[in-house]
């Protein structure tokens, strides 16, 4: 959500609002947490509450299927998200310009440079099947 800024401050996240539409009518068996969603004050947050949040999150990725990971910068939080879905078996997605950036490349099942591309990749089908490969589900 922050990426690569300096300052106390985030990104725009209106992305996750039509990511989440086309999960839920491609994928209407998931369960979509959108961590924003939860902790929409989260950049207010005291150092107590925020660690506690930011560990439990990076926790939390253990647990899920598939991460979709939207990276059209660098972002250390994202990248130790992919890193613990990734190394307990989850389907990781990135939407991300970066395709040559080691964390984006080798801890993905799947690289889109654009939402667009990843809207394509869902509405045709072939994000399921990859999905499928990858956790046997």
């Amino acid at each position: 959500m922050q990426g690569s800024l300096t300052e106390a401050a985030l990104h725009g996240q209106e992305y996750r609002s039509h990511l989440k539409r086309l999960i839920e009518a491609h994928f209407p068996e998931a369960e979509v947490y959108d961590p924003l969603a939860e902790h929409a004050g989260s950049i207010d947050y005291d150092d107590a509450l925020g660690r506690e949040v930011f560990f439990g999150h990076n926790l939390m990725c253990r647990e899920v299927d598939v991460l979709i990971a939207f990276v059209p910068e660098a972002s250390m939080g994202t990248a130790i998200e992919m890193w613990e879905a990734y190394q307990h078996g989850a389907a990781v997605v990135a939407i991300s310009p970066m395709v040559h950036n080691w964390a984006v490349k080798f801890l993905s099942h799947a690289i889109f440079p654009t939402l667009e591309a990843c809207e394509a990749a869902i509405a045709g089908g072939s994000l399921r099947r990859l999905i499928g490969q990858v956790t046997g589900k």
